[in-house]
């Protein structure tokens, strides 16, 4: 039996309340949209598993800061995650040269445990535990208003003083339905141009435009946070085996037991009813 992912990552879903944090993750675990939410009290929890590495990798245009930034050479994956083919020399007559033998790379997956936080101050003490142990980060605003946008260097800051040093985090901005280019009904607030220098000056891997009711670029920011964190895990930038740490590969989390654990992918209101063992989701 083949195993159902090789790594598991903790992600964490930060910023203002009313930017749409609940409606992304929701997007991406269940496929829906509801104009409806509560709002999110303390954490709730979804997952998600997601495809890594090559060739699926190839597939999502990334931008020159995660091809080229991290100075990893182009044949990332190559023990593991390769296959040699071996059926067209069997095909060649007997004294001719064989051809170049076909390279199969085997398809890596990463299982995306997902963490909704509050936005509200009221809950801010709570929320903030949830940032340790975290790999990566969506940072949430909302494009219509800017006092969202303008939260998200304090949030950022509180980020970094509790999760680990190097966390990946993707600022995005949400509610991009609401922004037509050209038309009355244009509600953007917030330039993407502005958004985009913000992500310069802090450090940031980079900025994306989503939509949690049309559903795009949704799966595209929590791929792109995934392929991120598979890159520093090829460079050895984790331990996996640290129980600390917001990632980890297949096997590492049930310690010696090699029983492969059962994947769920939970909705939104099934997280309090899991209890809050947040410091040891992966």
């Amino acid at each position: 039996m083949s195993q159902p992912w090789d790594y598991i990552a903790k992600l964490v879903c930060i910023g203002d309340s009313g930017t749409g944090k609940s409606s992304l993750t929701i997007r991406l675990c269940e496929g829906r949209f509801s104009s409806t939410h509560d709002v999110t009290i303390g954490v709730e929890f979804g997952s998600r598993i997601v495809p890594v590495g090559p060739p699926a990798s190839r597939d999502l245009e990334t931008d020159s800061q995660i091809h080229l930034g991290d100075g990893l050479s182009s044949n990332i994956g190559n023990s593991s995650s390769e296959r040699i083919d071996d059926s067209t020399e069997s095909s060649v007559p007997a004294g001719l040269p064989n051809p170049p033998r076909k390279v199969q790379r085997v398809q890596k997956k990463m299982k995306l445990s997902l963490w909704d936080t509050a936005g509200q101050e009221t809950y801010k003490s709570i929320t903030r535990s949830y940032f340790r142990g975290a790999s990566g980060a969506l940072l949430v605003f909302d494009i219509t208003r800017p006092s969202t946008f303008t939260s998200c260097t304090q949030w950022l800051q509180d980020l970094r003083q509790i999760a680990e040093e190097g966390i990946v985090v993707i600022l995005v901005g949400n509610k991009s339905d609401l922004a037509t280019d050209g038309s009355d009904a244009n509600q953007r607030r917030v330039p993407r141009a502005e958004a985009e220098e913000w992500c310069r000056l802090n450090n940031v891997v980079r900025y994306l435009e989503t939509s949690a009711k049309s559903g795009e670029g949704v799966e595209r920011a929590f791929l792109e946070v995934a392929e991120k964190i598979y890159r520093n895990i090829e460079t050895g930038k984790y331990d996996l085996n640290d129980r600390r740490s917001g990632v980890k590969s297949f096997g590492a989390t049930g310690g010696a037991s090699s029983k492969i654990p059962k994947t769920v992918t939970l909705g939104m209101n099934d997280a309090m009813r899991k209890g809050g063992n947040s410091s040891s989701c992966c």
